[in-house]
């Protein structure tokens, strides 16, 4: 049986909109977003697709911006080995189970359902780290730490000083991801 839910958030200033909808299938999970916004000055309009095995394993992230003729296709194995779109390992990524995008809180719901974790639980991942518009694809250590289980997580990159407390739905959608984004719909 498939379901379909949909979700959408803007940024804390309230200038980005973004529109997800994400499919749970016998086989996969696919969540394809649209995202309008502003980053430094500058207007964007991105859209990325993450396809998951339904253990939320990340098996493939597909981004592109408007008005640019780039596009980045990456492949993850589910075991932390990736390989680009072209078919070329990744090694610089290994280790990597889940993805993470800073234009949209999405990406925190990837650890968050895959890891499951109980009350007080908490677990240190390397994440691949996709920056747009500059396309870059890097490793990101991030901790989380679960406080109430499918309700609040407490969110920490461990490269920096940046702490955060994030409230999700029961499908561990985000609700509110203070100073960044808040749900709409």
């Amino acid at each position: 049986m498939t379901r379909i839910i949909t979700a959408r958030w803007r940024d804390w200033s309230g200038e980005s909109l973004q529109h997800l909808v994400l499919t749970q299938g016998e086989e996969a999970i696919v969540a394809e977003a649209v995202v309008v916004g502003e980053e430094e000055g500058a207007r964007f309009g991105a859209r990325f697709r993450i396809t998951c095995d339904t253990a939320w394993r990340t098996r493939r992230v597909e981004v592109d911006m408007a008005g640019m003729d780039r596009r980045l296709d990456l492949h993850g194995d589910g075991a932390g080995h990736w390989r680009d779109g072209a078919g070329e390992s990744s090694p610089a990524l290994d280790g990597a189970i889940d993805v993470d995008l800073p234009l949209t809180p999405f990406t925190n719901t990837l650890p968050i359902r895959r890891l499951n974790l109980g009350a007080g639980q908490s677990a240190e991942l390397r994440i691949v780290y996709i920056v747009l518009p500059a396309f870059t694809v890097t490793i990101s250590p991030q901790r989380y730490t679960c406080l109430e289980p499918l309700r609040r997580y407490r969110y920490e990159s461990l490269d920096s000083d940046f702490v955060r407390e994030v409230e999700v739905d029961s499908d561990g959608l985000v609700v509110t991801y203070p100073d960044l984004y808040r749900r709409v719909q």
